[in-house]
């Protein structure tokens, strides 16, 4: 499917409530951690005026073909870097960057990547079992369905997909692929299905946990997730402010851990003398309770429904005075 064909379908997540608690203004130097089809780095820019810089990366090099595109067309002051956002301390170093003003991380996957069959991140159309952000990568989805033990299967989507069918869905995937590889998206989709039937009223898609699981594992979305938000707020410079986009209650859940450590706040509950989490008064977290979507904004892109959105803003001089 061209990039062209699914291009107009991509709506920014918590667009305006982004770019307010980044505080972007000119002179800036703003970090877009996963800049996808460039609708929140647009609105960067835009608020830049022709001064700062943008710096943005992703690890799906088609999505930043569009991106510098789009991009091109109205600005100069970015640049695109076909990375993983864990990965980002060191490009700032090869760039010479000290310093940042603001960081965006918006953990959801594109509507590129799920509008085009050919990804197969999606059940809704049949396609490849791929799942792959970033395509120079080898392992696939279906490499996982069809090569993997019953009980890392299960693992994996007990673990990342909170499915509570983890383990029968596993043993009906290692039952199938003795018959035949598993190599398509309605192929498992029609799998889980068999396991989970739809009940009625049912809103969710019985395999909607299991796609989200084998992405997660694919793509490693959470592994290092927690270092790279510590690296970043130590990036940041006085009053900079890390935003974060997720919509998975894992991501969240150690986002919000972090936030929590680096605002001086105990996260592993115990008494002070058994803390084993290491606070550091590092800054403010700026959302305890999660900015989320308004009902019109899921109304007009249902995908925006399970955002959440956290804040951190890095010790200023006027915090340490106080």
């Amino acid at each position: 499917m061209r990039l062209e064909m699914i291009a107009p379908s991509h709506r920014p997540v918590l667009l305006r409530e982004s770019l307010e608690q980044l505080n972007v203004y000119p002179g800036a130097t703003i970090v877009d951690c996963t800049v996808g089809m460039a609708g929140h780095a647009e609105a960067i820019l835009e608020r830049m005026a022709g001064r700062g810089r943008l710096i943005g990366l992703d690890r799906d090099e088609e999505a930043l073909g569009h991106a510098g595109s789009r991009l091109g067309a109205r600005f100069e002051n970015f640049s695109l870097h076909h990375e993983n956002f864990k990965n980002l301390p060191l490009i700032l170093r090869r760039m010479e960057i000290e310093f940042l003003d603001g960081c965006l991380l918006d953990l959801g996957i594109s509507s590129m990547q799920v509008d085009n069959p050919d990804r197969g991140f999606s059940f809704r159309h049949d396609g490849p079992l791929d799942m792959r952000m970033d395509q120079s990568t080898p392992a696939t989805a279906a490499d996982l369905v069809n090569n993997l033990s019953a009980d890392r299967l299960g693992t994996i989507l007990r673990e990342y997909g909170e499915e509570n069918s983890a383990r029968a869905i596993a043993d009906e995937i290692v039952r199938e692929r003795r018959i035949s590889r598993i190599r398509t998206t309605h192929q498992l989709a029609n799998l889980v299905s068999r396991i989970r039937p739809p009940r009625r009223g049912q809103k969710l898609h019985p395999a909607t946990k299991t796609f989200q699981a084998l992405r997660l594992e694919v793509n490693q979305e959470l592994g290092g997730l927690g270092q790279l938000l510590e690296e970043v707020i130590d990036l940041l410079a006085p009053a900079g402010r890390l935003v974060v986009i997720s919509f998975h209650s894992l991501e969240d859940r150690i986002v919000k851990n972090v936030f929590r450590r680096f605002s001086g706040v105990c996260a592993c509950f115990r008494p002070p003398e058994l803390c084993i989490c290491q606070c550091a008064e590092k800054g403010r977290f700026l959302s305890r309770r999660p900015m989320i979507p308004s009902a019109a904004e899921v109304d007009g892109n249902p995908r925006s429904r399970s955002a959440k959105l956290r804040v951190f803003e890095k010790m200023g001089m006027s915090q340490e005075r106080q």
